[in-house]
């Protein structure tokens, strides 16, 4: 009995200092002394400027990397033996994917150096792969 009468004890203090503890725990632990109305207003200003910045400059790359790809389309549909259908491309950030199943090796770097030499690309990633299925590419 002696034994039970500590187990219960020990309980009753662990739930008690728990419960003591629990208000402590919920309270405001930041060191930074609080701001005024103003000041907190002006950080949200500053913040939301910095956003708009930034989908602003995301926009513009994502406007150039639409126009580098369809510049990049248009010189591969102009190019003699190259069927630009087969090839899919893509751009990020001005650096140009190729990717699908052309006949020849060839026409994989050949299709490599249109990308390369179209304005605004700077870079190029050439996932083209030589299938003998890709007839009159």
């Amino acid at each position: 009995m002696n034994m039970q009468k500590k187990v219960i004890a020990t309980i009753s203090v662990a739930l008690l200092g728990m419960g003591l503890a629990k208000p402590a725990v919920a309270q405001n632990t930041s060191t930074s002394p609080p701001v005024s109305a103003g000041t907190s207003m002006h950080q949200a200003l500053e913040d939301t400027e910095g956003a708009a910045k930034n989908a602003y400059a995301g926009t513009v790359t994502a406007s150039k990397d639409t126009l580098i790809t369809t510049r990049v389309k248009a010189a591969l549909a102009n190019s003699k033996g190259i069927r630009s259908g087969a090839i899919h491309v893509t751009t990020t950030a001005g650096v140009v994917t190729l990717d699908g199943q052309v006949s020849s090796s060839n026409i994989a770097t050949r299709a490599e150096a249109i990308a390369k030499n179209t304005s605004g690309v700077r870079g190029v990633t050439n996932h083209l792969r030589v299938s003998s299925s890709s007839s009159h590419n």
